[in-house]
């Protein structure tokens, strides 16, 4: 085992320096929004009651937006994950009549209810009253501009991407190659904002989508942004006058963002944002690992091992729902938190098939801490995100290699060493 993944990383050589490359220009970045908004010890503090002049809250918003290269941001623990966050801004920049087209295909099975893709839940997006609609992406994974083009009008007020692929087969869609998208719905649509959904990408690439013509992108802080530390939270960071409207769907109309107080320490949300660079950056080169290791075992990934990358996830395919569930378990068996578990399938809220996920992290459910998981259906798809340390993910890497092969699940003698 140690002699295929020593032979991996020598492969991965001018995969790593790039990774390392875009971490320097990133954290570089992160840096001087530190340096610009003087961020000293008294912004740790803790508030109570109505937070008004919480400069902890307010010195942090504007941290997160020169990071995220945006105007401004709502950098808040009070939102719950990433699917919330989403909810909150689509929520605050839709009305009654309103359209979102999504120009990514179907958003991320958790947002089905919330925006009334399916069912009717009520407080949906549906039962607001805002119509929905949605085109593919192209057979290669591209954009497909004409066809989002095609479906224009005046009622169309959110143009929604999704940069990560959820549980489909694709890559995710980098910054840069939504640039030409953005200018051509801004100019067709010009009342319509652009929001994307950026969770798992944040300082994976050396640009955000907010660089390339985005006017809303939302995250969690339990995945990039919060570098492994913060406890909870998400954002939400774009141009101002679209942030101003969703400060008041996040509070109430005319307070909007003056009030929100954290009783705890916003320590951990300064610190994560300066080391997610660098986490993201051992998230990514432990990805890569994986899919040359397993590309080596004659597996297919997807991204390829040496692919320009667009976020943290790595997505592998084996034969039988067995041979998932055993990764599922290798890597459960070495994390940090809970080894002693044997992830099952389950019923998870908000999927339609039974997932399997293994997650043994500080945080709980914090995707860029190493985790695995992947819908109990064919083609039996594991995705892979996260890891602290390369240190760590090279350690999975080995042991889920082992297990598979000593469960006869895949065969090493047969690779190419």
């Amino acid at each position: 085992m140690e002699s295929l993944i020593r032979e991996a990383e020598r492969e991965l050589r001018p995969v790593f320096e790039r990774i390392e490359e875009i971490e320097y220009a990133n954290q570089a970045r992160v840096l001087s929004a530190f340096r610009e908004e003087r961020v000293a010890a008294r912004h740790f503090a803790p508030t109570s009651g109505y937070g008004y002049d919480d400069i902890g809250r307010d010195t942090l918003d504007r941290v997160f937006a020169r990071a995220l290269q945006a105007e401004d941001a709502l950098v808040r623990p009070q939102l719950t994950s990433g699917t919330q966050a989403i909810f909150t801004a689509l929520a605050g920049l839709l009305e009654p009549g309103d359209a979102l087209l999504s120009v990514t295909g179907k958003p991320y099975d958790t947002l089905e209810s919330a925006i009334g893709i399916s069912g009717d839940a009520a407080g949906s997006l549906k039962r607001q009253g805002v119509a929905y609609k949605q085109v593919e992406l192209r057979p290669d994974g591209g954009l497909d501009t004409d066809a989002a083009a095609a479906l224009l009008d005046d009622s169309v007020r959110v143009l929604y991407f999704q940069r990560s692929r959820g549980y489909a087969w694709r890559n995710a869609i980098a910054p840069a190659a939504m640039r030409d998208a953005f200018a051509r719905l801004h100019k067709l649509a010009p009342h319509a904002a652009i929001v994307v959904d950026n969770c798992y990408g944040e300082f994976v690439c050396k640009e955000e989508p907010t660089a390339m013509g985005a006017d809303v992108i939302i995250g969690s802080l339990i995945k990039n942004p919060g570098g492994g530390v913060a406890p909870t939270g998400g954002y939400i960071a774009g141009k101002a006058r679209y942030i101003e409207r969703i400060a008041n769907r996040l509070t109430v109309p005319g307070m909007g963002r003056e009030v929100g107080s954290y009783a705890g320490s916003y320590a951990p949300f300064y610190q994560g944002l300066f080391l997610a660079p660098h986490v993201v950056a051992q998230a990514v080169k432990t990805a890569a690992l994986f899919a040359r290791v397993f590309e080596k075992a004659g597996m297919t990934s997807m991204p390829a091992s040496d692919a320009i990358r667009a976020d943290i996830v790595q997505a592998l395919r084996f034969e039988s729902a067995e041979a998932l569930c055993a990764f599922c378990r290798s890597i459960q068996a070495v994390s940090p938190v809970d080894s002693f578990l044997v992830p099952e399938p389950w019923d998870m809220p908000g999927y339609k098939d039974q997932v399997i996920m293994a997650a043994g992290a500080f945080v709980q459910g914090a995707s860029i801490e190493l985790s695995a998981d992947g819908p109990i259906s064919a083609p039996y798809t594991a995705y892979i995100q996260g890891g602290l340390t390369y240190a760590h993910g090279r350690i999975a890497v080995c042991e889920a290699l082992r297990a598979l092969n000593d469960a006869g699940l895949i065969n090493i003698a047969d690779t190419d060493r």
